[in-house]
């Protein structure tokens, strides 16, 4: 009775999104206030529907129900209970239930948060959210209903897949979605303003916070993927270019183009093109990846490998949304005003080349990804664009990116000094240049890529220190006067050194991890010993172990360094007899220089297996943990502007005179 409430549930959201993807916009284009007030009671119906809908799905998995098709092919009995819940959201449909759910969370957000927005635009706003909920809640019910039933039921499940088995992975759909489905609201208010025929710097103020907070769960969810990708799987890196990792971070690479320029809409009436071009371009990458990963184009861990036919359902919504709102993009943008002039040494044209390497990187990562699923698909090659091609494109376009963002604090509005900034800025190339060469000196090897990218991660950390440091005057004032200057500062200014030293501090981990990387796969027996990166690790052999719903062979290697113990690491090798699959579990120390890594394959023979001896892959990553501090600080950073006080209000109410009256309250 339980699955079918929650279906019953889903089919009356449906309902109230048709009517609020109509009445609230005719009561924008009639002037009927009723109409327009009407999306406040109808977000709220979707999201307490679809909560209900999604709460039916997960006491199913809590208890085991085998009689739904989706708890028998995603759960066990066995299973830990943490597991159980994460599986709700762990196949297709339950994803995509999460994926609704969240749509119609952001789109309530608005509803009740955005008191400030004109009754009209927010009346198209929540229309515009309401058709997109329309399209998803429709794929949902007619192609992958996550209420199916099964008759006879069987006497347990499929289990889940092994490897989503893990706390990491549980969170990371979760924050992902938050920050695909994030970027939703943007477009809408991007289609809407377009539909209204008014973008100003008052529009691009209600958009900003909605646009950092998708970007804020973004980071966090592409953050914690690859953080479990790097301790689950087994191979010991963090990002291998996966089209599916691809389509996660090309949203995130245009969604912080576009929260830079809805600064510069904001603060010079300017952009305003170019920043509803990136709403509509940011969430429609967002569309992009749901069709690649729900298409059955790829296989992959992360993806769903479902009927082809539910792709095609997929492309017309794609087609559809982002061939609309670009015919309208089209139509309406001649008409936008330029906005504010400024010179070409200015802060304003900082953001601008900022944003024109963010897009060219985006389509860079955008081509990579495609062009070997088109070229299967027209001519049945397969052919793989891996980390040579990314690399060689992609990096290139970043760096020069990192300079600009060291220098960009240092600009005024309209016109700035260039003589002036390089002054405030020599003493920073100078630490730049001497880290660089310090890193050379120690490391001596590696590609002088490598040294050059650590001269310039330490050019953005030191400069975005020392325009912090000049805002307050640090070390040129008081103490009490920094002080009360610092806390006198907007928190969006804190927020921006922090993300930015964020990002800096991030750099030197992917530099430190990926340049001096020290490797070693060997076949040991028990007793033997390798020495890596002035470590010598003992082979101590494999004992078996019984896990919930596994059964593990676990290694034990002792660690020394320079004859003394360091620690004793125990990585595993788990067998899932429900699912008949095996996962890898590293064993990691991890210490602010680096981490010792280590993975256990599966022996060469029956006979090996017999005789203890096994294949190990031991690596040393040096910095690697910098990426994780560094993620971290960006989503600190994030929040901090998020709390700033100016975006939490937003912009103030316009006055009726002026033709924009609010929501009146309910």
């Amino acid at each position: 009775m339980i699955p079918e409430i929650g279906h019953f549930a889903l089919v009356l959201a449906l309902s109230l999104a048709c009517v609020q993807g109509v009445l609230p916009i005719l009561g924008a284009a009639t002037g009927n206030r009723v109409f327009m007030a009407s999306g406040l009671s109808t977000s709220i119906g979707q999201v307490v529907l679809i909560g209900i809908a999604f709460a039916a799905l997960m006491r199913s998995f809590i208890v085991s129900d085998f009689t739904v098709l989706n708890v028998v092919e995603n759960s066990h009995s066995l299973k830990p209970m943490i597991f159980k819940v994460a599986g709700t959201w762990g196949s297709h449909e339950g994803s995509l239930l999460l994926w609704v759910l969240i749509l119609a969370v952001f789109g309530a957000g608005v509803a009740l948060f955005a008191r400030n927005v004109p009754a009209g635009l927010l009346a198209r706003t929540l229309s515009v959210q309401a058709w997109i909920s329309i399209g998803f809640l429709s794929f949902l019910l007619l192609t992958s209903n996550p209420f199916d039933r099964v008759f006879p039921p069987p006497l347990d499940g499929n289990d889940l897949n092994p490897l989503l088995q893990d706390i990491g992975l549980a969170m990371h759909p979760p924050l992902l979605y938050l920050g695909y489905v994030g970027f939703s609201i943007v477009f809408s208010f991007a289609v809407a303003a377009l539909l209204e025929g008014r973008i100003d710097p008052a529009w691009a103020r209600w958009v900003r916070p909605w646009t950092l907070a998708a970007w804020m769960f973004l980071t966090a969810g592409i953050a914690l993927g690859s953080w479990w990708a790097y301790y689950e799987l087994g191979w010991g890196g963090w990002w291998f270019w996966d089209p599916v990792e691809n389509v996660s971070f090309m949203p995130w690479l245009l969604g912080t183009a576009l929260l830079h320029s809805a600064i510069v809409t904001e603060k010079r009436d300017a952009f305003k093109s170019w920043t509803i071009l990136l709403a509509i371009l940011t969430f429609s990458l967002s569309l992009l990846g749901t069709f690649i990963v729900r298409s059955g184009l790829l296989t992959s861990v992360h993806a769903f490998a479902v009927d082809p036919e539910r792709g095609l359902y997929i492309l017309g919504l794609l087609g559809f949304s982002i061939g609309g709102s670009l015919a309208l993009f089209a139509w309406r943008a001649p008409a936008m005003e330029p906005g504010g002039l400024f010179r070409p040494i200015s802060r304003e044209a900082g953001l601008l080349l900022n944003n024109v390497l963010l897009a060219t990187a985006t389509g860079s990562v955008l081509v990579g990804t495609l062009y070997p699923l088109f070229t299967e698909a027209f001519s049945g090659d397969k052919v793989s664009v891996g980390p040579p091609y990314f690399n060689a494109v992609f990096i290139p376009l970043m760096l020069p990116l990192v300079v600009a963002m060291g220098i960009g604090p240092f600009l005024s509005w309209k016109r700035a000094d260039l003589k002036g900034v390089g002054q405030r800025l020599y003493a920073v190339a100078m630490v730049s240049a001497v880290v660089g060469l310090a890193v050379w000196y120690v490391a001596r090897g590696g590609p002088v890529l490598a040294y050059a990218s650590i001269a310039i991660a330490a050019w953005l950390l030191v400069a975005t220190c020392r325009e912090w440091a000049s805002r307050v005057k640090l070390f040129e004032a008081p103490l009490s006067t920094s002080w009360a200057r610092a806390k006198g500062l907007p928190r969006s200014a804190h927020g921006m050194s922090l993300a930015h030293a964020g990002l800096a501090i991030a750099m030197f981990g992917f530099i430190g991890s990926t340049a001096w990387k020290s490797e070693e796969i060997v076949f040991v027996e028990p007793g033997e010993t390798i020495a890596i990166a002035g470590f010598e690790v003992r082979f101590d052999g494999v004992e078996r172990v019984q896990g919930p719903n596994y059964i593990a062979d676990r290694g034990t290697l002792a660690v020394f360094r320079g004859g003394d113990p360091v620690t004793t690491l125990f990585p595993e090798k788990r067998f899932y007899p429900a699912a008949e699959s095996q996962t890898t579990e590293s064993a990691i120390r991890s210490t602010p220089a680096g981490d010792l890594y280590a993975s256990l394959a599966t022996p060469a023979s029956d006979e090996a297996a017999a005789s203890g001896a096994w294949t190990l892959r031991i690596l040393y990553e040096p910095l690697v943990n910098l990426i994780w501090i560094g993620s971290v600080l960006l989503v600190f950073g994030g929040a901090v502007s998020l709390s700033d006080r100016r975006l939490r209000i937003g912009a103030p109410r316009p006055s009726r005179q002026h033709g924009a009256d609010p929501v009146p309250a309910e």
